[in-house]
């Protein structure tokens, strides 16, 4: 369940920071890339389950900025501030010890929640 929640979330990330041609920037870095060749890149470890679905914890990053160095977190600190403002921050922090069990009934919800945002994006964005 969470693997098949994981891939669809990132499809989703990866879909909504990018525009009509399915081009985005890294949130890091600024490169622009395509949401096929980007990561969907957590500022907190997706290993803390209480913000591994958090959609501003999230966001489009280059495969270089997520795998190889280290989450370019000055960079994405950096790019969170300016997307969602001054607080994002303090919002991730004070979630970051929250405990989390996602059940069941919750995969499966979120699975389709996400799998008709996924849809809608595609089609609004006239993306394959």
């Amino acid at each position: 369940m969470k693997v098949k929640l994981d891939k669809i979330f990132s499809i989703y990330i990866r879909l909504r920071d990018s525009d009509e041609n399915g081009h985005g920037r890294c949130i890091s870095c600024g490169k622009f890339i395509h949401y096929k060749d980007g990561d969907a890149g957590h500022y907190v470890s997706r290993k803390n389950l209480g913000l591994r679905y958090d959609e501003k914890n999230v966001n489009l990053q280059c495969v270089e900025c997520n795998r190889f160095n280290e989450g370019n977190m000055i960079g994405y600190n950096h790019g969170l501030v300016e997307k969602y403002g001054e607080g994002v921050i303090s919002y991730l922090n004070s979630h970051i010890h929250n405990i989390c069990k996602i059940g069941k009934s919750e995969y499966n919800e979120s699975i389709k929640y996400y799998q008709k945002r996924v849809n809608e994006l595609k089609k609004q964005k006239n993306i394959n």
